[in-house]
């Protein structure tokens, strides 16, 4: 059976190396970006089964990235799953229209949960 692919969107070079790591271990393929620009391209070039959006990003923050991705015709079935340390991180998941969200710092066993509840 052939990988499920993570795509990790966040300017924190130590979550994305954390992310890597946990999601490796657990038998994903995972691709990591430090910033939202070209939002369409870097998903499009990979195809993931799943993104993990951060909030704050450089230029193109989390919000317009989910709603690009969110409007475009190929990518809009894959789950987005917002995750940022923000106390408001429901009501931006709404607002960006996120398929689910993760608050940070999360646990290894939360973010796993979270991937097999959307790719089930």
């Amino acid at each position: 059976m052939k990988n499920k692919k993570v795509f990790v969107f966040d300017d924190n070079t130590d979550i994305l190396e954390l992310c890597t790591i946990i999601l490796e271990d657990a038998g994903y393929e995972i691709k990591t970006s430090s910033t939202s620009n070209n939002i369409i391209d870097q998903v499009l070039g990979y195809t993931p089964d799943i993104i993990f959006m951060d909030n704050w990003l450089p230029d193109v923050g989390g919000i317009e990235a989910t709603r690009e991705l969110k409007k475009h015709q190929m990518l809009k079935t894959i789950p987005v799953i917002y995750f940022s340390a923000n106390n408001d991180l429901k009501s931006l998941a709404e607002e960006a229209g996120a398929d689910g969200y993760l608050s940070k710092p999360f646990d290894i066993q939360e973010l796993e949960d979270i991937i097999t509840r959307h790719l089930s």
